[in-house]
């Protein structure tokens, strides 16, 4: 099974806790130009009436929920995660529980909107999560599903690429792994959600990190280690290639001053009557 989706290696090494999370968020909330409220963003790309039941499915420590509770402060919220860990520092403990989204533990019908954030491309049958959050959605309600742009971050990924050319025997073809948001992005979700859903609509919003030192850096890329070293060819360890690694953003850094990370992150809004078509749909009829 594919390493990122392997459940076992979710629930025992990616997510077995929270601090890589919190470690990604930092940098991107420190690094980031321009500076956004990503969360509120998000929230804010459908038309909340406020008395809404709301499922989060990935939940992870909550920051949703946070966001959600300054935002429509009147919502039902329900939170679901595969890892207990992720769970332990979740604000909203009674509101939460430990659960697959292959096979949602609530009835038909229960929720006006459905958010899956940044986690579908973790699920080992993304066409089954997608038909469960149909299934457990209102005729009228809403999917918002927040993820990365297959154009994401790719001065990260040359910068394995090169790591990779530099470990490996000369002529020997080498395959750079591709990061685990490539499995559900901005582009390829637009078509799997085109197969459960009336309409869906993307929103797109790029960034870019700006770092001036190195620290933060590697401190990034290693907390995704759980994820890329899998993928490594064998004889390639980590440490070896995060050494070749440090020293090319040393150079860029020495030489230009600053490492330029270009960022495309997203959203896409799934319905079958609710929010944005609603309107043409009355008309319509």
């Amino acid at each position: 099974m594919f390493p990122v989706t392997d459940p076992h290696t979710l629930r025992q090494q990616t997510y077995a806790d929270d601090e890589a999370f919190f470690i990604r968020r930092g940098i991107h909330e420190q690094y980031t130009v321009p500076k956004v409220d990503f969360h509120q963003w998000v929230l804010r790309r459908i038309q909340w009436h406020g008395d809404e039941r709301v499922l989060d499915v990935g939940c992870g420590p909550g920051v949703y929920s946070t966001a959600l509770a300054q935002y429509q402060p009147n919502v039902s919220y329900y939170g679901l995660d595969f890892s207990p860990g992720m769970l332990t520092k979740h604000p909203m403990r009674q509101s939460v529980s430990v659960g697959d989204v292959q096979d949602i533990p609530f009835p038909a019908h229960t929720f006006d909107v459905v958010m899956a954030n940044h986690m579908l491309y973790h699920v080992p049958d993304i066409d089954r999560a997608i038909q469960e959050f149909r299934r457990v959605l209102k005729p009228g309600g809403v999917l918002i599903t927040a993820t990365n742009s297959i154009e994401n971050m790719p001065q990260f990924r040359e910068l394995y690429k090169r790591a990779l050319l530099v470990l490996t025997t000369p002529g020997k073809k080498i395959t750079v792994p591709l990061p685990n948001s490539h499995l559900f992005t901005l582009e390829s979700g637009t078509r799997k959600l085109a197969n459960y859903f009336y309409a869906i609509v993307r929103y797109d919003l790029p960034g870019t990190f700006v770092f001036s030192e190195i620290e933060p850096v590697i401190a990034y890329l290693e907390s995704t280690r759980s994820l890329r070293e899998p993928q490594l060819p064998p004889g390639i360890s980590w440490e070896a290639v995060m050494a070749v690694v440090r020293e090319q953003i040393k150079n860029q850094l020495n030489y230009v001053g600053e490492l330029i990370v270009h960022k495309l992150t997203g959203v896409l809004v799934a319905t079958d009557r609710g929010d944005f078509i609603s309107d043409f749909l009355e008309h319509r009829e």
